[in-house]
């Protein structure tokens, strides 16, 4: 009886037994699923738990400091070296040193003539006007709108040849430089002598750029076998000087120097081709003197050059009486900034220097 009754309690532990590991089955597989544990599967089939876990802080992106603006560079105004209109002068006059001089002392006072008897008296002359001699020839100078080329450096092959027929060659430098609104130019010619190279001539000039192009300080010529010379020119007193000579001129509008000349040409073509008609004047302070340039247009010309056939306009200062007596030969390029991409000098006596252009490297091409 006592083994009936353990074996009919048995039955009922045994099955609660059952469903307490059942439940503890199911209580761990709830577990598991919820801690993203991975969990038994079915034979060849791969059970993948997902966890809901939160996402991590993302960081905040920096923020680069935002630069401040550049400042504006405000270009000033360009200075204007002379009077705004045109400028008619006695041509006769223009080139004539203006040297002031102690002023003139007044006559002594005529003497009394003695008393004379009124019949006697005869009824005096009458006084004759001095003769105003010949009217002057009226010169006006043509106010240019003007554009500088771009700072260069220009080099060119020289052939001279004498008035005796010797033939020489070499080579120039034209280079100009612009800071702001001051420039600086160097001129240099030079022949190959043997296995030398002998400086036939060196100008400098130096001074400021405004709406009359350019507009020189000083200029210096070296030519050879002779002194340094000097031409200052006084705009604040309106007038230009010479350490070569004693004179003193008025500055016109536009007024040059020898350096600056074919480039001032430049900036006139490149400020308006309409203004290469008729003849172009300009003042121009030399060594000893200063006269008016009158340039011809001759027109449009072809020419080689070591940089090949270019189309050019000729412009000429044909020699002028009492003031110079070579003639001066300009070719400027339209394709390359109106440069001067030829000049010839010909001389009284007959000699022939020809500059024609080999190379023209821009130094300054952001300007």
């Amino acid at each position: 009886m006592s083994s009936a009754f353990f074996e009919q309690r048995r039955r009922p532990l045994l099955w609660g037994t059952v469903v307490v590991l059942l439940h503890w089955l199911v209580l761990g597989w709830l577990t598991a699923s919820t801690r993203g544990l991975p969990l038994p599967g079915r034979e060849g089939e791969a059970l993948v738990a997902t966890q809901l876990l939160p996402a991590p802080p993302q960081e905040a992106p920096a923020i680069e400091p935002v630069p401040p603006p550049a400042p504006q560079l405000v270009q000033p105004p360009l200075p204007d070296f002379a009077p705004l209109p045109a400028v008619t002068v006695a041509q006769d006059v223009v080139g004539e040193p203006v040297q002031p001089g102690p002023p003139a002392l007044a006559p002594p006072p005529a003497e009394p003539a003695p008393p004379v008897a009124a019949a006697a008296a005869a009824p005096a002359p009458a006084a004759q006007a001095p003769d105003p001699g010949p009217a002057p020839i009226v010169h006006t100078i043509r106010r240019y709108k003007v554009d500088l080329p771009p700072p260069a450096d220009l080099t060119y092959d020289v052939a001279r040849v004498d008035a005796d027929g010797t033939r020489w060659s070499g080579q120039a430098l034209l280079s100009w430089k612009l800071d702001q609104q001051a420039y600086r130019l160097r001129f240099e010619a030079g022949i190959k002598v043997v296995f030398a190279r002998v400086n036939l001539v060196v100008l400098t000039s130096e001074g400021h750029v405004g709406n009359t192009g350019f507009a020189p300080v000083k200029m210096t010529e070296k030519r050879r076998g002779r002194a340094l010379t000097a031409t200052h020119f006084d705009w604040p007193a309106n007038k230009v000087s010479f350490s070569a000579s004693q004179n003193n001129y008025a500055l016109l509008p536009g007024a040059q120097d020898k350096a600056t000349v074919p480039l001032q040409l430049a900036a006139i073509a490149r400020g308006d081709q309409a203004q290469l008609s008729g003849d172009i004047d300009m003042f121009v302070g030399e060594d000893r003197w200063g006269s008016v340039y009158t340039f011809n247009v001759v027109g449009p010309e072809e020419i080689d050059t070591p940089l090949g056939r270019l189309q050019t306009v000729r412009v000429a200062r044909p020699p002028k009486g009492g003031s110079y007596k070579s003639r001066l030969d300009i070719w400027l390029s339209p394709a390359h900034n109106w440069m001067p991409v030829q000049i010839r000098s010909s001389e009284a006596n007959g000699a022939v220097t020809t500059q024609t252009v080999s190379n023209i490297a821009m130094t300054q091409p952001g300007l």
